[in-house]
């Protein structure tokens, strides 16, 4: 998924960060790459895709996140550097099956 933006939304608390995840894939093209929980009820959805619809996708998740709980943070990187691709989320697998 190089080449692509990547959005993040953190929030404290799995249903805010559900509710989040749901508002950024309906809101936009975007495709979810990952989820990370940080410990102490932090967990961050990740998502990928253009500029411009991975910009609309956070500022809905980050919307949905505030109304059901407590938003963190939110982040676009419009151009992930290539060196630091090993440490961002991949598209997630299921059963061993890209989705």
């Amino acid at each position: 998924m190089a080449g692509q933006a990547l959005g993040m939304v953190e929030t404290r608390g799995l249903v805010s960060a559900i509710e989040a995840a749901d508002a950024m894939v309906k809101a936009a093209n975007v495709k979810m790459v990952g989820k990370e929980h940080a410990g102490a009820g932090l967990v961050s959805i990740y998502v990928r895709g253009d500029v411009g619809a991975v910009k609309a996708a956070t500022d809905a998740g980050g919307a949905a996140a505030e109304r059901v709980g407590e938003l963190v943070s939110v982040h676009v990187i419009p151009r992930p550097h290539a060196d630091i691709e090993g440490i961002i989320p991949q598209e997630e697998t299921k059963k061993g099956v890209k989705k």
